[in-house]
């Protein structure tokens, strides 16, 4: 069953249909890629049959494959490309063609491997014009890297960035393709079956407003959201806004600190996140999980710019203006629809 329950109004779709069609249309483009580019002699996934129900899902020692490869590339820069994303942080399902993790390394991958990254800074923030989606500073392929593990917000779990811009100015990138929503607070939904429920459980009420056994988890634990984030948030909140602004917005706002926070300051100079989606996703409508979330995380920053976003077509469309590796804007065209 899908998450959305989000009444028509003012003439729109209903959201949940439109989230529906929009997975199965791409699931069945990669089933048409899955048999124009996978021979049937050979075992390369798990279930290879199509079905508009779900993606094509690679074996688990070929999930490489997943991942988009130059035609003419030579070894090294095969293993150049793959070693951005080592096994072990691969998320759980990189090996199914809908993991945004997979396609975020057959295009920023790639785009580092063949030192063209310099075309995303033509790339737009798509909430206002002018504004460049990856910061206006020029940066090289060392500067870059995927997978980026954060050790600066004293989490006791690492935040690991989906790419992330190294230098005096930082960029942290989030990519998204079919999901649905961002990562929210796991305290929240614990339960007394969880051995941490006693010590981590909460009940998002806003912290800045409550005491005692309602104060947030992550503090006692020494995590600095809090600390940091009255720097770049108005989180003050209300009586008539009790909630707290981590809950749902918890992987959005961690983004943000990852890259405004500096040598232990934070500040909007320091830095900005950027989201990267699929502008065919309903999620990210106004009206979407994603787009909401997006939206509340953006209006209670002190700095607008220090969220931004763009859509993967965006980025395939500099690419193809500045005719920047053609063999993988088609194969992104054939796969994706990007």
């Amino acid at each position: 069953m899908s998450i959305y329950k989000v009444p028509t109004k003012n003439g729109q779709g209903d959201l949940n249909s439109s989230y529906s069609d929009y997975k199965t249309n791409l699931y069945k483009r990669f089933w048409e890629y899955q048999k124009s580019r996978f021979p049937e002699s050979t075992p390369w996934f798990d279930r290879p049959y199509a079905s508009i129900l779900r993606p094509p899902v690679f074996l688990r020692d070929q999930a490489q494959w997943n991942v988009i490869t130059s035609p003419a590339a030579n070894g090294f820069e095969k293993q150049s490309l793959l070693e951005l994303i080592p096994k072990g942080e691969r998320h759980k399902w990189f090996r199914s063609m809908s993991s945004s993790q997979a396609l975020a390394q057959s295009v920023l991958g790639n785009l580092k491997v063949y030192n063209a990254l310099a075309v995303l800074s033509e790339v737009e923030d798509e909430n206002e014009k002018g504004l460049k989606a990856f910061g206006e500073l020029p940066f090289s392929s060392d500067q870059f890297d995927l997978e980026h593990k954060v050790t600066y917000l004293g989490e006791t779990r690492q935040t690991s960035l989906d790419g992330f811009i190294e230098g005096d100015y930082q960029v942290a990138i989030e990519c998204k393709l079919t999901e649905a929503e961002f990562g929210s607070c796991s305290r929240p939904r614990l339960t007394p079956k969880d051995t941490n429920y006693g010590s981590e459980h909460c009940d998002a009420t806003n912290p800045l407003l409550a005491s005692g056994a309602n104060r947030c988890p992550l503090i006692a634990k020494g995590i600095k959201y809090w600390s940091f984030g009255s720097a770049l948030f108005d989180w003050k909140g209300s009586e008539a806004d009790p909630f707290c602004p981590l809950n749902q917005n918890y992987q959005l706002v961690r983004n943000v600190l990852s890259a405004c926070v500096k040598d232990e300051r934070v500040s909007p100079r320091t830095g900005h996140a950027v989201v990267i989606y699929d502008n065919r996703n309903p999620a990210f409508r106004p009206d979407g999980k994603a787009g909401k979330s997006f939206n509340e995380t953006r209006s209670a920053l002190l700095n607008k710019h220090s969220l931004r976003k763009c859509s993967w077509q965006s980025i395939v469309k500099q690419m193809r203006d500045n005719r920047i590796l053609p063999w993988l804007i088609e194969d992104l065209a054939q796969k994706y629809g990007l």
